[in-house]
């Protein structure tokens, strides 16, 4: 019995280091068919995220440029509007005779077109033309003109010479064009030098 009792128990110690020697003391590894798919996969999102975060880029540079161009054609936007007003006022001077230069005659309009280059500071690139119409009426002793005055001013004038707005359009073309409606009144029974109407 006792030699039964040992060969139980080194039957049981026996298993024992069986089972230990089957186990592999290095960590488990997955199926090495499995990788390549892992791999692929993260290949693929990266190459994604790559492109996503490309687009982006392109995006936000096209964004910027536009916003810069826009910026710079307000820019040049507003210069033609003072250029036009410029215009306008040069126009005003010509025939309303503020020195009353004139007597009782009232002024005519300047030659039309008149093509003003050569304004100073920032609007010195642009080009401005005048145009004027002229209308008279008579009302009693007083002799009414009405002047229509039209300012374009441009940053490309047409070919020349002389050189004159509208010109053609083209990339970066800016206009701006005002109108304005002038009347003088003159009296000549009046008393110089304004021979202005009374009310």
């Amino acid at each position: 019995m006792l030699g039964a009792h040992r060969t139980g128990r080194e039957s049981r110690v026996a298993s024992h280091e069986s089972i230990f020697a089957t186990r592999d003391p290095r960590p488990a590894t997955r199926d090495p068919r499995a990788r390549p798919r892992e791999r692929g996969f993260s290949i693929v999102t990266a190459i994604f995220l790559i492109v996503v975060l490309a687009a982006l880029g392109v995006f936000i540079v096209s964004v910027s440029g536009l916003q810069q161009s826009s910026s710079q054609l307000d820019v040049q936007g507003v210069r033609a509007y003072q250029a036009a007003r410029a215009g306008i006022e040069w126009g005003a001077y010509q025939v309303l005779d503020p020195d009353n230069a004139l007597g009782s005659a009232l002024a005519n309009c300047p030659a039309s077109p008149t093509h003003l280059t050569g304004l100073g500071g920032s609007l010195s690139a642009l080009t401005v033309t005048v145009t004027c119409m002229p209308f008279d009426a008579t009302e009693g002793n007083r002799n009414i003109r009405v002047f229509q005055i039209t300012a374009t001013g441009c940053n490309s004038p047409g070919a020349g010479p002389p050189a004159s707005c509208p010109g053609a359009p083209a990339t970066g073309y800016v206009e701006r064009q005002i109108h304005a409606t002038l009347t003088k009144c003159k009296d000549p029974t009046a008393a110089a030098p304004r021979f202005a109407c009374g009310g």
